[in-house]
């Protein structure tokens, strides 16, 4: 067991008033007084010198935060050239129709629709590609009137197209309530739902009635780690208990005690019009990680009393499933680094003894949709993607003709429909709906989502090779003007993810044109940790190897300035969420390689994760102080806990939203504060708040566009940019 001694070093008692704390000396951001607090894992002590900021409903804390956030608006609004650039930047994110997460139901097409010049996108419809628009729900005039706006989490429209359900919120903090429109009348039902965050809706071949999932009503002494965790499936019926309550369970730890639920944090019911069978899945953080998975005969789904089966486990590693008729397939890496594609008859569910419909090869698995006709399933190897139509016992496979190279997306089928729709895009390429029509074997663009304007021929990408500590060689993906050259000038944006597996796959940002505009390059680094090369790259990247992502990014950056591309004294980091992970390395690893650091959202204390709202779905990815193994990968990766005094740090900004439940705010609070008091540079450390804000979900084309505008001015200043330097 972990042993945790606290030994604060100035007692409690005495609390700090609210001035005390916002104090704020002319010549710098507040203090935040350090009131260390020791923590000893595993014979390990580590001090935690604000675990006071933690608790942002201290009026203190609240002040402080308030006066950095007042502080950060006055430098960044002192910098020539930020509001010219937001106003950049948001005309060229705002140029383009964008359409978006489409769904097929028979001919009607349910999707995402933000016309140019609006702030966030709508829910719209359409029965057939060229039938008119008709839009359902419109986040700009609900926001009317609010002190948030609201936006459109998520939507799931029933088999017959004529309900679908959506999820909204406000502020950008995801905190979903569900209600249900009528797609003929456009009026919504009695139903408002609420705590259906990151919700899953599976309607019942009935058209009237659905599963959810639900997080439980939290108490007054419930954990903030346990508000969105261990989330029940309900069945909800059209006009029944429209506020949920009364609901009957039919899934979910605790639901019934024959059927062991493991924790996690949400769990659905998933169904097809064509199947007799319903899955239920106990799916630990909403990722792409391996799941649990139990099967039921539809007829038999009774609430408490379902006799749900489990098939299997995460050890099996099934990652995606779809249903058609008596049979599962599913994406699995199990044996199959790079995943293979296999089915599975429900009336005899052993995972053990399923067919092979895809088997693994030398481009990983990335996705597969099942229409009426055949399986359509799309592969990445590297860059490189192709989409195969797949029979659906595998003993036919024939290559669709792609119109153009780049990341396909999707894909979008119906299982009442033969033929797919996909989306394509690149680096330099803006994305366009495509539609596969396997009677005649052609490839059609939709027109559903126009070409940009500000897609530029001068604009080029390439794919090249960095080497990272250990040898292995770590892809990284380079966007700038055509006939770049390389003359140690260029002003560098060096991006980053690595968790959950997930790719940066190439795809199509007209912000970056901003920064490419003033000289600047775009990278992003294919770190360990992502998917890119299948499932043994994200293990790289994973618990007590953690630190490989770090160390991989940090690798790129040493690349570019190798290469001459840039020098550090014009390079950037930046990344988001679990990226901030990467860009705590970037800080503390080796100071002196980045001039700036912007880090949005980002993960800082690690050994505190567990305690926040979305803390205990990760432990998978990250590990756990419960126990000695995982205390040692949290500690490894933990900025927080590596910051040292007298460091030279570059130029550091710490971005957060007010109502993030993904990563709690006082990640930024800490490390900001920790920095601050700790560098040995002159170099600014600011702390940037979004009080209309959460994780950047939701947020709108302005709140983006300012974002970025903040970010890269500041970044500018601090290159030495001639255009941004405040007299």
């Amino acid at each position: 067991m972990m042993a945790i001694s606290k030994v604060p070093a100035v007692a409690f008692a005495a609390a700090l008033t609210a001035a005390a704390l916002a104090a704020q000396p002319a010549e710098g951001p507040p203090v935040a007084p350090p009131r260390p607090v020791t923590d000893t894992y595993f014979g390990t002590p580590v001090v935690d010198a604000y675990r006071y900021l933690e608790n942002l409903q201290d009026p203190a804390v609240a002040a402080w935060m308030k006066a950095q956030a007042a502080y950060t608006r006055q430098v960044l609004d002192r910098i020539p050239g930020r509001a010219a650039l937001a106003a950049r930047i948001e005309s060229l994110t705002g140029a383009d129709l964008r359409r978006r997460g489409f769904v097929r139901r028979g001919r009607r097409l349910f999707y995402e629709v933000q016309v140019p010049g609006a702030q966030l996108a709508k829910l719209a419809y359409r029965d057939g590609v060229a039938g008119a628009e008709h839009v359902l729900f419109d986040p700009d005039e609900r926001s009317t009137g609010r002190a948030h706006h609201v936006a459109l989490d998520w939507y799931e429209p029933s088999w017959d197209g004529r309900y679908v359900a959506y999820g909204v919120s406000e502020g950008g903090s995801e905190r979903s309530v569900l209600h249900v429109l009528d797609v003929d009348s456009r009026q919504d039902q009695p139903e408002a739902i609420d705590r259906t965050s990151s919700c899953v809706v599976s309607w019942r071949a009935d058209n009237r009635s659905f599963y959810y999932l639900r997080y439980p009503a939290p108490g007054p002494d419930t954990p903030p780690s346990q508000t969105e965790y261990n989330a029940i499936t309900y069945e909800h019926v059209l006009g029944r208990h429209p506020r949920g309550d009364g609901d009957e369970a039919v899934f979910g730890r605790g639901v019934s005690a024959a059927v062991d639920v493991p924790e996690g944090q949400g769990t659905y019911v998933l169904l097809a019009p064509d199947s007799p069978y319903a899955i239920a899945v106990a799916d630990h953080n909403m990722d792409f990680n391996p799941k649990t998975y139990y099967v039921a005969p539809v007829d038999r789904l009774r609430g408490r009393d379902t006799p749900w089966r489990k098939i299997a486990d995460p050890a099996q590693g099934i990652t995606e499933i779809r249903l058609r008729g008596d049979r599962m397939y599913f994406l699995s890496s199990k044996g199959a680094p790079k995943f293979r594609l296999s089915s599975l008859r429900l009336a005899e569910p052993d995972v053990d003894r399923a067919e092979l419909v895809v088997p693994e090869g030398p481009g990983v698995v990335a996705d597969f949709a099942a229409a009426s006709d055949a399986l359509y399933v799309v592969m990445r190897e590297g860059a490189r993607f192709t989409l195969q139509r797949v029979s659906f016992d595998g003993a036919e496979r024939r290559g669709v003709a792609l119109p153009s190279e780049g990341t396909v997306a999707g894909p979008v089928a119906d299982a009442q429909v033969p033929g797919v729709m996909f989306n394509l895009q690149g680096w330099v390429r803006s994305p366009r709906e495509y539609d596969y029509d396997p009677q005649r074997d052609v490839v059609t663009d939709t027109g559903l989502i126009p070409p940009s304007a500000v897609e530029r021929r001068d604009v080029e990408a390439f794919e090249e090779m960095a080497t990272s500590y250990d040898g292995t060689r770590i892809p990284v993906s380079i966007i700038a003007k055509r006939g770049l050259v390389r003359n140690d000038s260029h002003p560098a944006l060096l991006l980053g993810y690595g968790s959950y597996g997930m790719a940066m796959d190439p795809y199509f940002a007209p912000s970056w044109l901003a920064w490419i505009e003033q000289g600047g390059i775009v990278a992003m680094a294919h770190v360990r940790g992502g998917g890119e090369y299948g499932d043994l790259w994200h293990r790289d990247g994973q618990g007590r190897r953690k630190i490989n992502t770090i160390l991989d990014f940090n690798a790129v950056g040493q690349y570019l300035v190798e290469q001459h591309y840039t020098r550090s004294g014009r390079m950037a980091a930046s990344s988001a969420s679990a990226g901030g992970i990467i860009m705590g390395g970037a800080l503390w690893v080796d100071p002196a390689l980045f001039r700036v650091v912007l880090d949005d959202v980002g993960v800082s204390d690690a050994l505190r994760m567990e305690t926040e709202p979305n803390g205990p779905p990760n432990v998978p990815e990250f590990g756990s102080t419960s126990d000695e193994e995982g205390f040692h990968a949290l500690y490894g990766i933990s900025a927080y806990a590596h910051i040292r005094d007298g460091a030279p740090y570059p130029a550091v900004m710490f971005l957060t939203g007010a109502n993030d439940p993904r990563v709690a705010p006082w990640h930024s609070l800490k490390m900001a504060a920790r920095v601050q008091a700790a560098t040995g540079s002159r170099n600014p450390v600011l702390l940037r708040v979004d009080y209309d804000a959460g994780h950047g979900i939701g947020s709108s084309r302005s709140q983006r566009a300012n974002q970025l505008a903040d970010e890269w001015a500041f970044a500018w200043w601090q290159m030495g940019l001639p255009a941004f330097q405040p007299k």
